[in-house]
């Protein structure tokens, strides 16, 4: 079995990850910021599950500690990412861009080969979408790494913690009888699980055949903004009338929240990926390179029901409903 670094360890995605790759008989180096990430994963793991951890503190732009996080690894599994900054994506940037090649130089120096990469569906290298730039421009830092590398680009995440819909919930929770939508928005995305993620990353670390490829990743329905907001209203037990809003009068409002650092549950940048399918080619392409069948959204978002502090596991592993609200 392999011992792996999980960098962005406290994060959404790796809280899936974690126990599905412990599970496997994998040893895990879980790197994270400080303190404070470290007491997250102690809180969300099962003791024994914790006896298959080891902690590492370090900074992106720390190259003695990541080198020290990388040594003596046989695999580095990145997800560090963030989706939006207040900067007009300098930080994004940072954190996605020159944080992959940081970990990248990291891996190269301390001989490790195996390197998986959490891409994103449909990005490119666009000055006017800031956030698909830098993940853009870190897919290709990966490719040129002379690595053996894999890039899992998957479309919109679901799952407990996630960040799109509970953006969503949370704008229903704020819109009691009417929620707003963008208007005219026809762009199809493909919701993914992120319990099918963490069998995807499972399988591509237990596959050597899988390095060298860039895996496109989505569910098995195409849905459009309103649709998705349907099946997350119908997930939460709510009712809202969906009121089709111009999208120039929601990129005003996003654009004066960002200037004031107040908080909007959609960045300008990310109203401006609106415009894009994020779709798999082909449409069945997890079935295709996997060979299952991934969760439908429809019926997978009972977490939404609750407040996303109030998704945390607990250290037994069942989701804590202490306090959970409607």
């Amino acid at each position: 079995m392999s011992f792996i670094l999980i960098t962005g360890a406290s994060g959404f995605v790796a809280s899936h990850v974690m126990p599905e790759l412990i599970g496997a008989g994998h040893r895990i180096r879980a790197l994270v910021r400080d303190a404070k990430g470290e007491s997250i994963i102690r809180r969300r793991l099962e003791p024994a599950r914790l006896d298959a951890v080891e902690f590492a503190r370090t900074a992106l732009d720390d190259a003695d500690g990541l080198r020290r996080a990388v040594d003596g690894v046989d695999v580095v599994l990145h997800l560090i990412a963030i989706p939006r900054d207040w900067d007009g994506g300098k930080e994004m940037d940072r954190v996605n861009r020159e944080g992959t090649r940081a970990v990248l130089d990291a891996a190269k120096a301390a001989g490790v080969r195996r390197f998986i990469h959490l891409g994103a569906l449909g990005v490119r290298d666009d000055p006017a979408l800031p956030y698909g730039r830098s993940k853009a421009r870190a897919n290709a830092h990966v490719r040129e790494s002379g690595l053996d590398w894999t890039i899992l680009s998957p479309s919109l995440l679901f799952g407990e913690r996630d960040g799109f819909f509970n953006q969503i919930a949370l704008l229903a929770r704020l819109s009691p009888g009417v929620m707003p939508i963008p208007a005219g928005a026809r762009s199809r995305f493909q919701p993914f699980w992120v319990g099918d993620l963490a069998r995807v990353v499972r399988m591509v670390v237990d596959d050597p055949t899988t390095a060298g490829r860039e895996f496109e990743l989505g569910g098995p329905d195409q849905m459009t903004y309103r649709e998705i907001s349907m099946t997350t209203l119908r997930g939460m037990g709510k009712r809202r009338l969906l009121l089709p809003v111009p999208q120039a009068m929601i990129m005003f409002i996003a654009r004066i929240s960002e200037a004031v650092h107040l908080p909007f549950p959609v960045s300008s940048d990310q109203l401006r990926q609106l415009r894009f399918d994020n779709v798999t080619t082909p449409k069945d392409a997890v079935q295709q390179s996997f060979g299952f069948a991934p969760r439908r959204l429809a019926g997978s978002v009972d977490h939404l029901r609750r407040w996303v502090r109030h998704q945390e596991p607990d250290r037994t592993g069942r989701d804590s409903r202490a306090g959970s609200r409607r």
